[in-house]
């Protein structure tokens, strides 16, 4: 049984469309499948080059709930935990020293249980090899820190499966916080420490 780190990502749910569309542009440029178009609370449709479920049929999220998408991301070989997960079949579609890694799962929560007004962008690896990158590579960070920041988000955090989990972003600057922690004992103490409003 393999190992599932993630990445979480936290935004005032008003901001989920232009997270899904600050995600699109990570994407590799080349897609053989066509674009996947979402319907999201509000009414909001946003076209993606990526798959929910592995299937490229619609999907109606207009009603609230989750989305799932099967997602590639490109990211920067940058470091030596990155070199060491990069594959020759990652070179082949390499660009501009990024290589193509996928699938990295999202599950996009629309509501949180720990702040009214804020959604979840949870990045879950796909294999072992995978999440030992997210943990190693600050490649990966830099990826998930700066969608975090391009998409207006508050939080980013890091499980690594551990009693503690990493907090990378918080409220427009990087950090090196944990939760528990003596500032934080949870998540609803994380949570607490977001803007009121959207910032």
């Amino acid at each position: 049984m393999g190992i599932d780190y993630s990445y979480e990502i936290f935004v005032p749910a008003r901001n989920v469309t232009r997270a899904l569309t600050e995600l699109a542009a990570l994407a590799p440029t080349i897609n053989p499948r066509p674009p996947l178009t979402v319907t999201l609370p509000g009414g909001d449709q946003v076209l993606l080059p990526f798959t929910s479920h592995f299937e490229s049929d619609p999907v109606d999220c207009s009603t609230g709930g989750t989305l799932d998408l099967d997602t590639t991301i490109m990211v920067g070989v940058d470091d030596d935990a990155m070199r060491e997960f990069a594959e020759p079949r990652h070179w082949e579609r390499a660009e501009h020293g990024r290589i193509p890694v996928g699938y990295v799962y999202l599950t996009v929560r629309f509501a949180t249980a720990w702040h009214p007004g804020y959604a979840s962008l949870d990045f879950t690896a796909a294999t072992t090899g995978m999440s030992l990158a997210f943990k190693r590579s600050a490649s990966f960070e830099a990826v998930f820190t700066g969608l975090t920041a391009a998409s207006g988000g508050v939080c980013c955090v890091l499980d690594t499966e551990e009693a503690t989990r990493q907090i990378c972003w918080l409220n427009g600057e990087p950090t090196r916080e944990t939760v528990p922690s003596p500032r934080f004992a949870d998540y609803r103490a994380l949570a607490a420490s977001w803007p009121a409003r959207e910032p």
